[in-house]
């Protein structure tokens, strides 16, 4: 068990390299800390990011820490997730495709003590990825300008969690992360008419910490049905980096620069967050949740350059409350059917949330987002405790008088259930 432990460890340290790479291609990741990802896991994906409420003890559930409690005393679960997606981006009668694909997760759960269980891993929080350019004709005096915008990095957590349950029904837990991470932004402007050209960069360096406590409320409603509410609440606070801005004016001709730097102290900071689930289980059969969450970023001021006063300094206006909602289903046709079909979970789900920036004192685009997916059962020697995860999920981001994205995304999650600490005995 020790030399497992370890080596969960080591992958652990190799995942977080990989989350460099970027999980996005979308314009809007160059506005707040980037797009937020979506942290749920192999069963939560199915159901559309659902989990505030899921207590089912044979999947990892990093939604909420108190879920952490109910994890089985014999095994050690894992889960790892990939991702792919393909995004078509429309602005009036122009239409463009990108696509990618990217890790998004590695975590597991075991229990330490009675009613105490843990969970560490790695999950990304954010992330930036743009690159477009668009040109102005303004007149023959000052011919076509330029601008071309790039991003990239985001933001990513390695996290530690404990799961304790105290007395039935209740159950609390509590996530700890390290917040690292690294967002670059870059605006470059040229003109046909004249020799010089401006440049923007935007940089930031983030390391930090991320805190989020959880409770569940698990309630029998018979001796088949479960009754579970849960509620999480995230700390909101400054995470002491220190964003930077230099403009450069170049001399295309002499190659000359002039350079203007700014920096902003202690210049960022996370929202508190607080969100609310309730989750109904019939006989393992059914199961039926829903969640809602809310962010403050609206309480928050972000880093601006005021070209009016030549100043870079923390402003707000520039952000918004985001309240996000999500449902979702699993059904099973037999738990304990002997049938192979009979084992497979089948999900749906379906979700709603309200942007957390604005553009050009606009609101941001909204997110409409439906989910369909199943976990397949993975027999080993003994039993099937194991599971691969798949599921599409389509996501619509617009609004009016911006760009519209069309994303569908395909999600893999491979969940191992593993009998680590049963006693073996022969007779």
């Amino acid at each position: 068990m020790r030399q497992r432990i370890i080596c969960y460890l080591a992958a652990i340290l190799m995942a977080t390299g990989s989350f460099a790479q970027g999980g996005t291609k979308s314009p809007y990741s160059q506005y707040g800390i980037g797009v937020l990802s979506d942290q749920s896991q192999g069963m939560s994906r199915g159901m559309n990011g659902t989990g505030i409420a899921l207590r089912t003890g044979n999947e990892v559930n990093t939604l909420n820490p108190a879920s952490y409690s109910a994890v089985d005393s014999l095994t050690m679960l894992f889960d790892a997730g990939l991702t792919g997606q393909f995004t078509n981006f429309k602005e009036g009668n122009t239409r463009k495709n990108g696509s990618l694909a990217s890790f998004e997760y590695l975590v597991g759960t075991f229990r330490l003590w009675k009613h105490l269980g843990m969970a560490l891993g790695v999950l990304p929080m954010s992330n930036v990825g743009y690159s477009y350019s668009s040109s102005t004709y303004v007149d023959q005096a000052n011919g076509s300008i330029t601008e071309t915008y790039s991003g990239s990095g985001g933001l990513h957590q390695a996290f530690v969690g404990i799961g304790w349950r105290p007395f039935k029904p209740l159950s609390i837990g509590v996530n700890a992360a390290y917040l690292w991470g690294d967002i670059n932004r870059s605006v470059a402007t040229s003109s046909t008419a004249y020799i010089n050209s401006l440049q923007k960069q935007y940089s930031v360096s983030v390391s930090n910490y991320t805190l989020e406590f959880g409770l569940q409320w698990e309630q029998p409603i018979g001796k088949k049905d479960r009754l579970t509410l849960g509620a999480t609440y995230g700390l909101g606070h400054k995470l002491k980096a220190d964003p930077q801005l230099l403009i450069i004016n170049t001399n295309t001709v002499s190659s000359k620069t002039d350079t203007a730097s700014f920096k902003i102290r202690n210049g960022l900071e996370l929202p508190m967050s607080v969100g609310a689930g309730l989750s109904y289980n019939h006989n393992q059969r059914i199961l039926v949740a829903v969640d809602g969450t809310m962010q403050r970023w609206g309480a928050i001021s972000l880093p601006h350059y005021n070209s009016t006063t030549n100043s870079y300094e923390l402003t707000g206006g520039q952000t918004m409350t985001r309240y996000k909602g999500s449902i979702g289903a699993q059904w099973t046709p037999n738990p304990m059917g002997r049938s192979y079909f009979s084992l497979i979970r089948y999900r749906i789900g379906a979700g709603y949330a309200t942007p957390y920036y604005k553009i050009n004192r606009h609101d941001g685009p909204s997110e409409l987002s439906l989910s369909a997916g199943f976990g397949i059962p993975l027999f080993n020697k003994w039993n099937a405790r194991s599971f691969l995860n798949i599921s599409g999920q389509w996501m619509r981001t617009s609004a009016s008088g911006f760009i519209t994205e069309n994303t569908f995304r395909i999600n893999v999650g491979l969940t191992f259930n593993e009998r680590w600490f049963a006693k073996w005995r022969v007779e």
